[in-house]
């Protein structure tokens, strides 16, 4: 079976974000940028399956700007055994929706014909959780999303979701789409010797226009604005006086 894992560039978890000045967007000048948490799990999940012998290829795709290959020798080095690069755009900025990634990874899978293909539940710059559904809707294939445990046995899928209630667990057909949460698994780290083998690893460079797909975006932002300060505490004296305070606020 063969695996394809999308993997989005995205600021770096660590870092706190900056919005410019004029509120047009998030300052990227100078900030770290790697790989999206949750592509980062559903690599390392591929690379499990691989090694269990469930999967036999990974395939580890990148939609955005030629600064995407680092991110796929990210994963190349983790374990994929190959990358393909699709240059959308030259300005770091623009974020890809989540619809036109969707009719790009369809074209990708009618082309490479993988057997499951894991993505992360969402990108932690845009949270819009949409590219996994999308997809499975344009292939019409099963589709499993928040996975925090996934069992692979013949033409089938046992999948543990993370929902508001608890946990749910369902079994899907194969081909099957699967979007990972964060429990599922601790990604490893790639090793001196495996980011050496990684720049000879194959990574195949196309355009959105080779799977005749038009990324021109159906949205505009309108403003972004950073999230408000938080106040300072208040120290009280008794419980009487917090309970006052807190009447006063209208939080009780």
């Amino acid at each position: 079976m063969k695996v394809l894992v999308p993997v989005k560039r995205v600021i770096d978890y660590n870092v706190k974000v900056r919005v410019k000045a004029d509120g047009s967007g998030v300052d990227l000048a100078n900030v770290k940028m790697s790989m999206n948490p949750f592509d980062e799990i559903a690599v390392e999940e591929a690379i499990r399956l691989k090694e269990a012998g469930k999967a036999e290829e990974i395939v580890a795709v990148s939609i955005g700007t030629k600064k995407n290959q680092e991110t796929l020798r990210t994963a190349l080095a983790m374990g994929a055994d190959r990358a393909i690069l699709v240059v959308a755009t030259e300005d770091v900025g623009e974020d890809i929706e989540p619809l036109a990634v969707a009719k790009i990874l369809k074209a990708i899978v009618d082309e490479e014909q993988p057997g499951l293909v894991l993505c992360g539940k969402q990108a932690i710059d845009n949270d819009m959780n949409a590219t996994g559904q999308m997809l499975a809707a344009l292939l019409g294939w099963s589709q499993a999303t928040f996975a925090s445990e996934v069992e692979i046995d013949g033409d089938s899928a046992k999948v543990t979701r993370e929902v508001d209630g608890g946990l749910q667990t369902i079994d899907v057909k194969m081909p099957a789409i699967i979007t990972v949460d964060l429990r599922l698994n601790e990604p490893r780290y790639a090793s001196l010797p495996n980011i050496m083998k990684a720049k000879k690893k194959p990574l195949d460079e196309k355009t959105p226009g080779d799977y005749g797909v038009d990324t021109a975006p159906r949205l505009s932002i309108v403003k972004t604005t950073e999230p408000e300060a938080r106040k300072a505490g208040e120290m009280v004296g008794s419980v009487d006086e917090l309970v006052t305070k807190l009447k006063e606020a209208g939080a009780v």
